[in-house]
């Protein structure tokens, strides 16, 4: 059996100036393993439990492959009650992600395409690298569909229709077009590529804004979206009592007030 120091760090963590960066790491393809997502789970809970985090940046390592998705030698090699339980364990923690009121900001550094690109709709917000690669859910080519959540979250992108055709063709697609769907937010020059998504996340953490009004506001958007209206309006009603009782909304009111800029504090 293993011991802990010889456990392969597959996850890189580093909380930098108010951004938690969670780094995939198994190059070449930053493919992913239960051990891998079990690491990346523990990821998601250390920033979501640390005070100083206001953001999170997801990304993968190296400049060719945000995520080619799972590891296809790993998934041939498995019974189907592991695959299950795989695919489970990988929507439990997608979920996690979705549910931390903290904004999630993907950065495409490269080819984007199959369970990388279901992580990555996990987040709140996608940016990709130009020219950096290409982006899809082609399951279909292995005779499987997109298991991670993948057929949930694009019909919820782009809608029932053109999700179907995007998923049962298996093609793959460039970030513009992918920016012209709504699959991803923005794309950035490949210069300075991190530093600049970093700059782009560090306007979202104090005293710049209040972290914790931009955390409810995802979590009200993310819950509200999947239930009937009356009870999303609660939600969002108990998010903003929330905020009203936080210091961050009596400084920026009295900022208001006093004509000045608001110096935000609190997660």
């Amino acid at each position: 059996m293993a011991t802990a120091t010889e456990i392969k760090q597959l996850i890189n963590y580093k909380l930098d100036e108010g951004v938690a960066v969670i780094e995939m790491n198994d190059p070449p393809a930053n493919t992913y393993t239960y051990e891998m997502n079990r690491q990346l789970d523990d990821a998601i809970l250390q920033a979501r439990m640390d005070n100083n985090a206001h953001v999170i940046v997801l990304a993968g390592a190296g400049d060719k492959f945000f995520s080619a998705g799972a590891n296809i030698r790993m998934l041939a090699s498995v019974d189907p009650t592991f695959k299950y339980y795989f695919c489970l364990h990988a929507n439990e923690m997608l979920l996690r992600l979705e549910h931390t009121p903290m904004l999630v900001i993907a950065a495409l550094n490269g080819h984007c395409v199959g369970g990388g690109l279901e992580i990555a709709m996990a987040a709140d917000i996608r940016i990709a690298r130009k020219d950096a690669g290409k982006i899809g859910l082609p399951e279909v080519n292995l005779g499987v569909l997109p298991g991670t959540g993948g057929t949930q979250r694009l019909s919820r992108l782009v809608g029932k229709s053109k999700a179907i055709e995007l998923m049962v063709t298996g093609n793959t697609f460039s970030f513009e077009e992918a920016k012209e769907m709504g699959i991803i937010n923005d794309i950035f020059e490949k210069e300075n590529f991190m530093e600049n998504i970093m700059d782009y996340a560090r306007q979202f953490c104090p005293p710049n804004k209040a972290s914790k009004a931009v955390g409810r506001i995802k979590r009200a958007v993310q819950t509200g979206w999947e239930i009937p209206m009356e009870s999303a309006l609660a939600v969002e009603r108990e998010n903003q009592q929330l905020l009203f009782q936080s210091e961050d909304a009596k400084e920026g009111l009295n900022a208001y007030v006093e004509k000045r800029p608001a110096t935000f504090k609190a997660k």
